[in-house]
């Protein structure tokens, strides 16, 4: 099983723009549509990737653990689903469905959404504060699949509390590490040193 780390986008980014697919719902998901979120999490995440499975029960967790506290959750896959139809749409839709996730869970069948966030394996998170500037980017926790750490979304969970308690982020961050995203043969971005 091979591991991709997450790029660690520069901290202060602004959240780029986005506009795709609920594949749920069917409805247009924009990041305007969280304009008044306390904060925003974005998640590049797929149906396949093992990383994503060994966590996938804490991602639904985090969904409505956060719900009442008017935090922003958007799931995004950037997978080519042409190779790799298990992350097609109603793949995705059934794993939204079994897991309950509470946030949209959009489709990037471009995989612009994902260059432009810098996005490089799944899971990818990102988290911003009010004013939708970057204040984490990394992992969820240490738990990986075949360790011993249990999944307990410990260090996105403190992040996502600092933004809520109004003070800093700890800038100490570990990067993400998963599957690579798929991306289509001849857009692969110059970040993933192809």
């Amino acid at each position: 099983m091979a591991a991709t780390p997450s790029t660690m986008l520069a901290l202060g980014t602004k959240a780029p723009d986005f506009s795709l697919t609920d594949v749920v719902t069917g409805r247009n998901v924009s990041l305007d549509d969280f304009s008044s979120s306390k904060a925003l999490l974005v998640m590049f995440i797929c149906k396949h990737c093992p990383y994503v499975i060994h966590i996938e029960k804490e991602l639904a967790k985090l969904g409505t653990d956060y719900l009442p506290e008017d935090v922003g959750i958007v799931a995004i896959c950037a997978n080519d689903i042409e190779n790799y139809p298990q992350d097609a749409p109603e793949q995705l839709k059934a794993m939204a469905e079994r897991l309950g996730f509470t946030f949209p869970y959009l489709i990037d069948e471009t995989q612009e959404v994902a260059k432009a966030y810098s996005a490089a394996c799944t899971p990818d998170f990102f988290l911003f504060d009010g004013d939708r500037k970057l204040v984490y980017r990394g992992q969820l926790d240490g738990s990986r699949p075949r360790n011993d750490v249990p999944v307990s979304g410990a260090d996105l969970r403190a992040a996502i509390d600092a933004v809520l308690a109004h003070t800093p982020v700890d800038r100490d961050q570990l990067p993400s590490i998963g599957c690579n995203i798929k991306w289509r043969p001849g857009n692969e971005p110059s970040y993933v040193g192809t």
